[in-house]
């Protein structure tokens, strides 16, 4: 085991005798990571931060079920993205979109994609609307399958897919509305 592997399992199990010096180290190592992800999730800064604070609540008042026969970040990540979910359905803010034939609808922007950073990509993804931003998470970036993510929200599988058919054809058309933009920067530089 490495010494990084052992301090954290030693953080870990302080943070299992509700020591609040191990609390804070613990959350000092993973807040910045877990706040990514909640903001994938999120409106805005403010909604992530009540999130991961949520979040870290919960990551101390169950820590004791850790087992540590899995990755601890994937325990805290997951802990985060339920909190996300849970905000989600006390707020209402998902609606069941009414379902609709899948229909498989690949982004088409392999040239586009080497033009675009990934920061431009999740603020992208981050303007979507609360009920396509929150299945597209799900299913391209977390890996839920389609009956997961409507067990998890209370929609139909059919209303997953469609959100994220929805969700996906969005992103095509910001994407190549920034590509065609940066196109014609391009042309106005060398002209």
């Amino acid at each position: 085991m490495s010494d990084t592997l052992k301090e954290l399992d030693d953080l870990i199990k302080e943070c299992k005798k509700n020591r609040p010096d191990a609390q804070r180290k613990l959350y000092e190592r993973f807040s910045g990571k877990m706040f990514a992800v909640c903001l994938q999730y999120s409106k805005d800064y403010t909604e992530a931060e009540d999130i991961l604070q949520d979040g870290f609540i919960k990551v101390f008042t169950k820590i004791s079920q850790f087992d540590f026969k899995g990755s601890f970040e994937g325990w805290v990540r997951r802990i985060m993205v339920n909190c996300a979910l849970e905000r989600y359905r006390k707020q209402n803010l998902l609606y069941t979109v009414g379902e609709i034939r899948d229909y498989d609808n690949k982004l088409a922007v392999d040239d586009v994609m080497g033009e675009i950073s990934s920061k431009e990509l999740l603020k992208l993804i981050g303007d979507l609307s609360p009920q396509y931003k929150m299945v597209f998470n799900l299913y391209a970036i977390e890996g839920y399958s389609h009956q997961e993510i409507g067990d998890m929200l209370g929609i139909s599988v059919g209303t997953s897919k469609s959100n994220l058919s929805r969700a996906r054809v969005i992103l095509q058309e910001k994407v190549e509305k920034l590509y065609s933009e940066r196109k014609q920067d391009v042309k106005l530089v060398v002209k």
